[in-house]
């Protein structure tokens, strides 16, 4: 998602800017791509755009028991400080803070989203996801599903060495 923001960048301090977003986006790097929708706040700084917003997608995740594909819901609170390349009045190339990653205005003025939502949503899935909180996983024996009922494996007994 691209914002052109030279008016902004040419206002005085604190001004504010709302934005709609609603994008299709890759936000796990795997080739599926899934709507991001919310909104964003913009606000200019004394050294570039603050953007603040609340973001809604879902990404199709396994499930780290059964090992189904199901899609999980993510709310995705965003804020990141924007940083100018170029100088929107003379054209002069601007230095960039010394802040490792940081994101960055290009030369066009325009701000890019996308990779601010995509580490973001990163960030937002578990690193062990459920397809649900009772998820009761494979048989240890023959690999069933068992949330689609039990296997047909025999019971396999206590082990009597734990017993005592």
């Amino acid at each position: 998602m691209q914002i052109n923001v030279s008016q902004q960048l040419k206002s005085a301090i604190g001004s504010v800017r709302d934005y709609e977003v609603s994008e299709i986006i890759d936000v796990t790097d795997n080739g599926n791509s899934s709507l991001v929708q919310g909104k964003v706040r913009l606000m200019r700084t004394d050294r570039g755009i603050l953007v603040k917003g609340i973001l809604n997608t879902e990404v199709g995740l396994t499930c780290s028991r059964c090992l189904s594909l199901f899609n999980y819901p993510l709310a995705l609170k965003i804020e990141e400080e924007y940083f100018p390349t170029t100088d929107v009045v003379s054209g002069a190339p601007l230095p960039l803070p010394d802040e490792l990653g940081c994101f960055t205005i290009d030369e066009h003025h325009t701000l890019d989203l996308t990779e601010a939502i995509r580490q973001c949503a990163l960030l937002a899935i578990p690193m062990k996801p459920l397809c649900r909180e009772d998820c009761a996983g494979l048989c240890p024996n023959c690999g069933h599903n068992l949330n689609q009922g039990p296997c047909n494996c025999l019971s396999q007994g206590t082990n009597h060495r734990w017993s005592e």
